[in-house]
C-alpha cells in the first residue's frame, strides 16, 4: 500500500484459505483448553480452512499454556503455534505478539473464553471476501454488562461516527488496517474506530454470544469504565489532532497573543491617555503574550513530529511492499 487512499481500492479480495490467523489471547483459561481446540480443529477441517492457530498465553499463573500443548497435540491441526508473555500484559500486546510472529494476511480476533462460537470464523472471512478490509461482531444474546456496553457504543457512535453498533467482540481484519496504527494497551477496544478514521471499509455481522463455559470474565470492575472513558478520549484526541496539532496549540497561542496585544493597548491608554495607569494589566500582557508564544512554538514543533511520523509509515510501507 503506497498511500492510505489505497485501503478504499474497490472489488472483492478473496481470502486464501490457508492465508489467515485465528489469534486467541488467553489469560488464566486452562479449563477451556481442551474445548476450543478440538471444536477449532472442527471448523477447519469441516470447513476446508488450513490457516494458523495461534494462542497467546498472557502471563497465565493456572497453566494454561500446558493445557493448550496437551489439547493441541489431540487435535490433529497442522498450523498452531503457541506463545508466551511472561507477565499479564494485556489483550492488545498480545494481539500483537501474535501479528508480528506470523505472515499471514489475514486476523481473526477469538477469545478463549468460547462465549462466541469457531463456527463464526467463516462467516467472518466471507464477510472479508465482500470487500472489507474489517469486520466486527455484534453480540446477540444475554450480555453480563448490557447497559455499560451500550453506554459506550453509543459514545464511540456518537464521536468518531462509525457504521458499527458493537466495538468489542470478535473481529476479523487484514494486515493493513494495522500499517501507521500504534495500539496501545487495551486499544484493541478502538480497533474499529482506529480503522475507520484511516479509511479502510468496516462492516459488521450478527454473532450469538453464549454464556462462558468455565472461569471467570477478566474484564470486569468499575476501574475498567474509568480506564475506558479515559482511552475513548485519548483516541478521539489522536484522530482530531494527530495529524494536525497546529490547530489544537497554534490557534489557542495565536488567541493569547492577541488577548495580550488587546490588554496592551488598554493598559497603554490608561497610563497615557487617562493618566490612570495600572501595573497589573502590564503583568497580564507579558503572561499572556509569553504564553501565546510557547503555545505557537509547541504547535510547530508538533507539526514537525507528525511530518517526521508520516515519512517513517510510509518507510515503513514501502519496506513490507
Amino acid at each position: 500500500m503506497t498511500s492510505e487512499a489505497t485501503a478504499l481500492t474497490p472489488g472483492r479480495q478473496p481470502v486464501p484459505a490457508s492465508s489467515f490467523a485465528v489469534i486467541v489471547p488467553a489469560f488464566n483459561e486452562a479449563e477451556n483448553m481442551p474445548d476450543l481446540f478440538r471444536e477449532m480443529a472442527e471448523v477447519f477441517e469441516r470447513s476446508g480452512l488450513a490457516g494458523e492457530l495461534m494462542l497467546v498465553d498472557d502471563g497465565s499463573t493456572d497453566g494454561t499454556l500446558e493445557a493448550a500443548q496437551a489439547a493441541a497435540r489431540l487435535t490433529g491441526l497442522d498450523r498452531v503455534r503457541l506463545l508466551r508473555h511472561e507477565r499479564n500484559q494485556g489483550k492488545t500486546a498480545a494481539l500483537m505478539t501474535a501479528v508480528r510472529a506470523t505472515d499471514a494476511d489475514v486476523f481473526v480476533l477469538f477469545d478463549a473464553d468460547l462465549q462466541h462460537s469457531p463456527d463464526e470464523i467463516p462467516r467472518f472471512l466471507a464477510a472479508l471476501d465482500e470487500g472489507a478490509d474489517l469486520v466486527s461482531g455484534r453480540k446477540i444474546g444475554r450480555y453480563q454488562k448490557p447497559i455499560v456496553s451500550r453506554i459506550y457504543n453509543w459514545l464511540a457512535r456518537a464521536i468518531f461516527r462509525v457504521p458499527v453498533r458493537d466495538m468489542n467482540s470478535m473481529k476479523a481484519f487484514r494486515r493493513r488496517v494495522l500499517d501507521g496504527v500504534h495500539l496501545r494497551r487495551d486499544w484493541h477496544r478502538y480497533l474499529v474506530v482506529l480503522a475507520h478514521a484511516r479509511g479502510h471499509r468496516v462492516s459488521e455481522i450478527d454473532i450469538e454470544l453464549f454464556p462462558r463455559r468455565h472461569g471467570v470474565s477478566k474484564y470486569s470492575g468499575q476501574r475498567r469504565i474509568l480506564v475506558g472513558i479515559l482511552d475513548l478520549v485519548s483516541v478521539w484526541f489522536q484522530i482530531v489532532f494527530g495529524s494536525k496539532p497546529m490547530l489544537l496549540f497554534g490557534l489557542p497561542g495565536l488567541g493569547l497573543i492577541g488577548v495580550g496585544g488587546l490588554v496592551g493597548v488598554i493598559a497603554l491608554y490608561l497610563r497615557f491617555v487617562a493618566g490612570t495607569g495600572y501595573r497589573p494589566l502590564l503583568t497580564l500582557v507579558v503572561l499572556l503574550v509569553v504564553l501565546g508564544m510557547l503555545l505557537f512554538v509547541a504547535g510547530f514543533i508538533a507539526e514537525l513530529v507528525t511530518g517526521l511520523r508520516a515519512e517513517v509509515e510510509e518507510l515503513r510501507r514501502e519496506v513490507r511492499e
